[in-house]
């Protein structure tokens, strides 16, 4: 691996590395997770194998109750692997979000760092900066204050 790296730093910028190595990390996860998903169901076969197999072995000593009591088992059982699954699934999703927008506070940290240079580089932007932001604040306490003013006048009618 490190053969092939050190022959891409030769050829390719680090951005197509990072591009290239991100690429093949989502294709590991993706493989994982059908690898999980694949042995799970492997596993629940095995072990609903081994419930029944008793009974296709030997139907002598089949019990109806015994045998109804054992598939309910098991659908419950397939139940909770689904929730399990769901619930995997569904963090695994909060996790990726969780980096996306950390990646995305990151670049407008920069953006904003860049902005602050401009300005104080140049000192009509940074004029032109503070007018918009105080412009921003004043529109924030009119609004703050149109809500206000509208409880106030909800709580007046309901409390009449």
């Amino acid at each position: 691996m490190n053969d092939y790296v050190s022959k891409l730093n030769g050829v390719a910028t680090p951005g197509t590395l990072y591009h290239t190595l991100q690429r093949h990390n989502d294709i590991l996860q993706d493989y994982s997770q059908e690898y999980n998903k694949t042995k799970d169901n492997v596993q629940s076969i095995r072990q609903r194998e081994e419930l029944l197999g008793s009974t296709k072995r030997d139907p002598g000593s089949f019990n109806g109750g015994l045998n109804r009591r054992t598939e309910l088992y098991l659908k419950e059982h397939e139940h909770l692997r689904s929730s399990d699954r769901m619930v995997d699934e569904a963090i695994s999703i909060a996790m990726a979000t969780k980096e996306n927008l950390s990646g995305q506070r990151n670049v407008f940290s920069g953006v904003t760092g860049r902005m602050q240079t401009i300005t104080h580089t140049f000192p009509l932007i940074n004029n032109l900066v503070q007018r918009i932001n105080f412009r921003r604040r004043r529109d924030s306490l009119i609004i703050g204050g149109v809500i206000a003013v509208c409880l106030i006048i909800i709580l007046i009618l309901i409390f009449r």
